[in-house]
C-alpha cells in the first residue's frame, strides 16, 4: 500500500463513509483524513485498513469502523484545548484521532500487550500529547481526571458511575450501553451539574464488551488461550478430528443415514461450500438434498440465487419452463454459480422424481432467496397482473416508473440518491408490495402458486431499492439486509407451503455458518445461518464444507470471465490445515451432536477459515479469504475434501426450444 494510495483512501473513505452519513465537525473530518489507519491495523489486514468495517487486532478485540470513530469523536464536541479520556484504547487509532481534536488524551487499556503496542505505536507517528495507561478502564483515571470528554469504546451492561464522576460539569460522555453485549444502545451522557445528568440515543452500535469493575464480571467472548495455539496442541486437535470424524467415501455410495439421523426434526437444513465454484461441494449437497428429500421429507430447496431466475428452475422440473425463459435464467455474473452440470444433475433427478409422481403427490419447490434480480422482479409483478388484474397493472406500472430507468443499472439508482441527485423510490417499492399482499383474487385454486410468486418477486423489488441504497452507506448494512431478505423469503415459502413444510438451503459458507461464531460479529454483521437459528432454535441445522487445494471456479474480478483457477494449499495456521492433518482423507465431522466434549471445546477456539466467493485472488488470498470462526459454534456439521475440482460450468442457455435440456447449454 503506497503513500499516494493510503492518501487517496483516506479521502474516498471521509467523503463516501463520513460525510455521506452526515458527519460535518472540519476538526474531526480533517483527523480522519490524517491519521494513517493503515498503521493501527494488524499487517494481514492493512490492505482493507479503509474498508467501511471494523477490523480484528490482537486479544480478541477490534479496531472500530471509520465512521464510528468520527461518529463519536464529534458526539463529544471536543474543544481544542479539552481534556480527552478514551477507554479501549486498542491499538491506538481512536486514541490517534481523538489527539488532533483534542488538547490532551489519556487512553487506558486493559490488555497489557496491547497497551505497550498502543503507547509504541502512537510515540513512533509523533502523537505526542496522548499518554497510554494500562488499567480498567470501566474504572476510569481517577490521577488524570477530570475530563471534558470520555470517549469509551467498548460496551457495558451500563455507563459506570466512575467515569460518570470523573466528568467535568458542562462534559460530555460517549458510550455504548446495552444488557446484551453483542449489540448496545451508543448513548451521548452530558454532565449539568454535580448530581444531573441527561442522556441521548445516538443508535444502535456493536462494540466488543468492557469488561471491569464498572463493566461486565467477566469478558464473554474470551480470546484464544494461549496454551491451545502451539504445535503440540494442534497434533491434538488434529487426532481429535480424527478419531471422531466419519470417513466419506464417494459421495454416491457413502450411507448418509447417521447424518439424516442427526439432522432429526430439524425445519431447515442449511448446506454451506467455502467456495462457489468447487464440484465436490455441489455433489455432497445434492446427495444430502436428495437423501432429504427422500428420507425425511424435505419440500423446498431454497437457493443463494434470485427469485425469479430460481422460478424458471422451479417450472422446469415441472415441465412447464418455456425455451425462452431457460435461455433467460442466470443470464448476468455469475453465471457459472448455477449453470453447472452439478446443478444440472440435481435438476434432472428432481424432474424425473417429479414425473413418477400423482398429480396429488406433493412437490418440491425450488426457489430463490436472494434480492439481486429487480429488472426481472419487475417484469414478472407486471406480466402477472396483466394476465390476472390488469386494472391493478396500470398502477404497478405507473409505481414502478419510479424504478423504470435503474432496473437494469441498481447500483446507479443507489449512487444517485445517497447523492442527493434524486429521490428514492422507497414509497413507491414499499406500497407496491403492500397491494400485493393484500391483492386477492377469485379462484386461488388457479392463482395460488403465481400470485404467492408475484407477491415475492414485489418483495424483491422493494428490498432490492433498499439494499442498492444500502451499499453507499456501508458494507455491514448492506449485508444484514441482504441476510435477513434471505430469512424472510425462507419463512415465507414455508408459511406458503403448510406447517409440515421442511427446507435445504444451498448457500455460501459466509450465509450458512453463524456469524456470531466469526470475526463477521465484530463488524457489526448478521447472516442468514444465524437469523435462522433465532427463529428454529435446534430446528436449524448448519453444515459446512471445506477443502485443503485443487481447482475452483472463479473470476479474478467482478465482471471478469470465469477461469478453472488453481486453490492454494491452506494456511498453516488454519481450521483447514486441521482437517488435513488429521490424515484421514475425506470426511463428515459432528459437532453438535460430537461424540467427545473436548473435541467440542477445542473446536470452539477460533481459528482462521478460509472463504472464496464468486471471486479468487490467489496473490491476496490471506488477506481476501480468511476470516476468523469458531467452527464448532459455527456450524452443527463439517464436511472436509482433502482435493477439489472445479465445477463444470455450462455455456449459457440452450438453443432448443425445449427446456428439457435446460441448463445443460449443449
Amino acid at each position: 500500500m503506497t503513500a499516494h494510495a493510503t492518501v487517496a483512501e483516506r479521502e474516498e473513505m471521509v467523503r463516501t463513509q463520513l460525510q455521506a452519513r452526515g458527519i460535518a465537525d472540519a476538526r474531526v473530518l480533517e483527523a480522519m483524513r490524517t491519521v494513517p489507519r493503515e498503521e493501527f491495523v494488524d499487517e494481514r489486514h492493512r490492505a482493507s485498513a479503509y474498508q467501511d468495517a471494523p477490523l480484528p487486532i490482537s486479544d480478541g478485540q477490534t479496531i472500530s469502523q471509520p465512521y464510528i470513530v468520527a461518529l463519536m469523536a464529534e458526539a463529544a464536541h471536543i474543544g481544542p484545548t479539552d481534556h480527552v479520556l478514551e477507554v479501549g484504547a486498542g491499538s491506538g487509532y481512536a486514541s490517534a484521532v481523538l489527539s488532533r481534536v483534542a488538547g490532551s488524551v489519556v487512553a487506558v487499556e486493559r490488555h497489557r500487550s496491547l497497551a505497550a503496542g498502543a503507547e509504541a505505536r502512537l510515540k513512533a507517528l509523533g502523537y505526542s500529547n496522548v499518554a497510554v495507561v494500562h488499567g480498567d478502564g470501566s474504572l476510569g483515571c481517577p490521577a488524570h481526571a477530570p475530563f471534558d470528554a470520555i470517549v469509551v469504546s467498548a460496551g457495558g451492561p451500563d455507563v459506570p458511575q466512575a467515569l460518570m464522576e470523573q466528568l467535568r460539569i458542562g462534559g460530555t460522555l460517549v458510550i455504548p450501553v446495552g444488557h446484551d453485549p453483542n449489540t448496545q444502545e451508543l448513548l451521548l451522557v452530558r454532565r449539568l451539574g454535580e448530581h444531573r445528568y441527561e442522556r441521548e440515543s445516538l443508535g444502535s452500535v456493536r462494540f466488543v464488551p468492557l469488561v471491569g469493575a464498572g463493566g461486565w464480571a467477566i469478558d464473554p467472548h474470551p480470546s484464544e488461550p494461549a496454551a491451545v495455539s502451539g504445535p503440540r496442541q494442534r497434533r491434538n486437535v488434529a487426532a481429535a478430528i480424527a478419531a471422531h470424524c466419519e470417513p466419506l467415501t464417494d459421495h454416491e455410495s457413502v450411507a448418509l443415514d447417521e447424518l439424516v439421523r442427526r439432522v432429526g426434526d430439524a425445519r431447515v437444513v442449511l448446506i454451506g461450500e467455502s467456495t462457489h465454484g468447487t464440484s465436490e461441494f455441489y455433489r455432497m449437497r445434492n446427495r444430502i438434498t436428495r437423501e432429504l428429500i427422500r428420507q425425511a421429507g424435505f419440500d423446498v430447496v431454497a437457493l443463494e440465487a434470485d427469485w425469479p431466475d430460481a422460478a424458471v428452475l422451479n417450472r422446469h422440473v415441472n415441465a412447464r419452463a418455456t425455451g425462452e425463459e431457460c435461455r433467460r435464467a442466470f443470464d448476468r455474473f455469475p453465471q457459472w454459480m448455477w449453470r453447472n452440470l452439478e446443478t444440472a444433475e440435481f435438476l434432472q433427478w428432481l424432474s424425473s422424481r417429479h414425473l413418477r409422481l400423482d398429480r396429488s403427490d406433493r412437490r418440491v419447490l425450488v426457489c430463490g432467496l436472494d434480492l439481486y434480480g429487480m429488472s426481472k422482479a419487475i417484469a414478472s409483478v407486471l406480466e402477472f397482473l396483466d394476465r390476472e388484474h390488469p386494472a391493478a397493472a396500470k398502477l404497478a406500472r405507473e409505481r414502478y416508473a419510479c424504478l423504470s430507468p435503474w432496473q437494469h443499472d441498481p447500483a446507479t439508482y443507489g449512487r444517485a440518491t445517497m447523492s442527493g441527485l434524486l429521490e428514492t423510490c422507497e414509497d413507491e417499492a414499499v406500497a407496491m408490495l403492500r397491494d400485493m399482499l393484500e391483492l386477492r383474487l377469485a379462484d386461488p385454486a388457479r392463482t395460488g402458486d403465481p400470485l404467492f410468486e408475484a407477491q415475492r418477486n414485489a418483495a424483491v423489488v422493494r428490498d432490492a431499492e433498499r439494499y442498492y441504497r444500502a451499499i453507499y452507506r456501508g458494507s455491514s448494512e448492506s449485508w444484514n439486509l441482504r441476510d435477513a431478505h434471505m430469512l424472510s423469503t425462507l419463512q415465507a415459502v414455508l408459511a406458503h407451503r403448510g406447517a409440515t413444510s421442511k427446507a435445504v438451503v444451498w448457500a455460501h459458507n459466509s450465509h450458512v455458518g453463524d456469524a456470531s461464531a466469526t470475526e463477521m460479529r465484530e463488524r457489526g454483521e448478521t447472516n442468514l445461518g444465524e437469523l435462522a437459528r433465532r427463529s428454529w432454535g435446534q430446528g436449524a441445522y448448519l453444515i459446512g464444507m471445506g477443502t485443503h487445494h485443487g481447482t475452483v471456479a472463479a473470476a479474478a474480478a467482478w465482471d471478469a470471465p470465469m477461469r478453472v483457477r488453481t486453490l492454494l494449499p491452506s494456511h498453516p495456521d488454519s481450521f483447514e490445515r486441521l482437517c488435513l492433518d488429521a490424515g484421514v482423507g475425506n470426511f463428515m465431522l459432528p459437532l453438535r451432536h460430537a461424540k467427545g466434549a473436548a473435541l467440542r471445546a477445542m473446536l470452539e477456539v477460533p481459528r482462521l477459515q478460509r472463504a472464496v466467493g464468486v471471486v479468487y485472488r490467489p496473490e491476496t488470498e490471506f488477506l481476501s479469504h480468511y476470516l476468523e470462526a469458531s467452527v464448532a459454534r459455527q456450524f452443527d456439521e463439517w464436511i472436509w475434501f482433502t482435493r477439489t475440482s472445479a465445477v463444470t460450468a455450462t455455456a449459457g442457455g440452450t438453443e432448443d426450444e425445449d427446456p428439457g435440456t435446460y441448463p445443460f447449454g449443449t
